[in-house]
């Protein structure tokens, strides 16, 4: 029975961090902008990009702070930074939030 638990919470673990996954040619053409100016290493259109991301929502898997970094994704038509974001974790891993960090997309290259 132990064993049994004890695969069943890891299965749940897991799970928790098994992302929708998104090509980067289906990302909004402001994302694929913003992916390259990422791997250009900037500069960037605002001042909060490249910031820590502090996954204090819990969803990202759990790094050592200074793991994730964020970066704004424009959005037409706003005039504050509005919900769309790219994390990028130190391995290369990126995710897309177009909901201000509620969920997250796994970005495959």
């Amino acid at each position: 029975m132990r064993l049994f638990a004890g695969l069943l919470a890891l299965v749940f673990s897991f799970s928790a961090f098994c992302f929708p996954e998104l090509e980067k040619n289906q990302l909004p053409r402001e994302a694929i902008e913003t992916l390259a100016l990422i791997k250009k290493g900037g500069p960037y259109p605002n001042e909060r990009d490249g910031v820590v991301f502090s996954n204090r929502e819990k969803l990202l898997p759990a790094r050592e702070r200074g793991w994730y970094r964020e970066y704004t994704v424009r959005t037409g038509g706003e005039r504050t930074r509005g919900a769309r974001r790219i994390v990028a974790g130190r391995d290369g891993t990126l995710y897309y939030s177009d909901d201000h960090y509620r969920s997250f997309k796994r970005i495959l290259e």
